[in-house]
């Protein structure tokens, strides 16, 4: 029922070009299953580890080593994409994810030791599925309408992103943490299950390109993507802690998760609406200077993220955030779909894009421990939002070739 919606909608829209409708809907199905999934307890995760006694150093210590093994695996994951294909790739990515949840829900009882495997099949998971979801939708995209057809996905995204995170605040709340995280790892399995009989809508058996490859064109991105994946981290994790932490409180009971997961969700709707104006504005030739306000807007976020004090200031902020991460990450992912197509080696690209975010994340958790150990947890926060704000303007350095035309 849930792909013959899926059907429905995007056949009526007819954005795409590469694949038929019952192949897109399944694309849509697994990726919403698998957003369901992540965003039911991801949010929570440092948390968690928070609750659990791991201090704030400790997780950006963690996390960095996370990133870091991200960057590591970039480039052989890309050429195990290309090799069995994006849609192969994600099926083996999600089972991956299930003992990554179960190794979280019996950490308190077994040891903390656990996170360790955790996070290596985490890193092997996400890079994973990062992988071959860009490269499996900038292969199938109509390029007249991919501003459109980006959006919708987003809009897609959003309404799963946005749902989720209240009912598993909820939840936890109800029952904890650790059914939530089960709960997450059977979602898991079921974003796998659309993937297992179907095949690849691209070429596989192909290895990644490097002689030839258009180095110029990558080099005057490094710098940007290094600061979306500075951005990434900020407002994900950082941001977590500074609201469970400093606005909420963490205390032994489960208050913080529903509080924390209602302040996430109450945003949804703003990028609802926002998506689908940004999309027809990306496609009029207007993405660049949407990216430059967006990026703008979003350093002025981080700036007064140290002087909020109340949740219905955070949650005012959480929806300006989010109209300007839309506003700046819609045109980002339109160039690089279309650097991709023009690379002539769209998986070696994407592989080196999802290598310098990670990069850009490791250097910003590695910065945050650091800073965790000269200064009080809260205090580092807030230095860390002001230097995050200088570190976004590096995003105005990239250059995505479709926005010089």
């Amino acid at each position: 029922m849930i792909k013959k919606f899926f059907q429905t909608i995007l056949l009526r829209r007819r954005f795409w070009r590469n694949a038929p409708m019952s192949e897109v809907a399944e694309i849509y199905m697994a990726r919403m299953l698998r957003i369901a999934a992540l965003n039911m307890m991801s949010a929570f995760i440092v948390i968690y580890l928070y609750q659990n006694g791991f201090s704030i150093a400790k997780i950006a210590f963690m996390w960095a080593g996370l990133y870091g093994l991200k960057v590591v695996l970039a480039l052989p994951l890309a050429t195990v994409v290309a090799w069995i294909g994006p849609k192969h790739s994600a099926f083996v990515s999600n089972i991956l994810y299930i003992p990554v949840m179960i190794l979280f829900a019996l950490m308190p009882e077994k040891g903390d030791w656990l996170i360790v495997p955790a996070l290596i099949l985490q890193a092997f998971s996400v890079v994973l599925y990062s992988v071959s979801h860009l490269v499996n939708f900038s292969k199938v995209k109509n390029m007249k309408h991919a501003g459109k057809e980006i959006a919708f996905m987003n809009i897609f995204e959003k309404v799963t992103a946005g749902l989720t995170p209240m009912i598993g605040g909820f939840i936890a709340l109800i029952w904890g943490p650790q059914v939530v995280i089960v709960i997450s790892a059977v979602l898991f399995l079921f974003a796998a299950a659309p993937l297992f009989k179907t095949g690849e809508q691209v070429q596989t058996r192909r290895v990644l390109k490097f002689r030839g490859f258009p180095w110029r064109l990558l080099f005057g991105q490094v710098a940007g993507h290094i600061a979306a994946g500075y951005d990434t981290f900020t407002s994900g994790v950082v941001w977590s802690l500074f609201v469970a932490i400093v606005i909420v409180g963490v205390s032994s009971g489960n208050e913080v998760y529903a509080v924390t997961g209602t302040l996430l969700s109450v945003v949804f709707i703003v990028s609802l609406v926002f998506s689908y104006i940004y999309g027809r504005l990306i496609d009029r030739n207007h993405g660049w200077v949407l990216f430059k306000t967006g990026v703008a807007i979003n350093i002025g976020v981080h700036l007064l993220r140290p002087f909020i004090t109340t949740t219905i200031a955070v949650a005012g902020l959480n929806a300006a955030r989010e109209a300007a991460h839309t506003a700046y990450m819609l045109p980002y992912t339109r160039g690089t779909f279309d650097t991709a197509d023009i690379s002539g080696a769209r998986s070696t690209y994407i592989g080196f894009v999802e290598l310098l975010v990670n990069a850009g994340a490791a250097c910003a958790a590695t910065l945050l421990g650091c800073i965790a150990l000269a200064f009080s947890e809260v205090d580092s926060m807030k230095l860390f939002f002001f230097i995050a704000a200088g570190v976004m303007l590096l995003l105005f350095t990239i250059r995505f070739p479709m926005y010089r035309k």
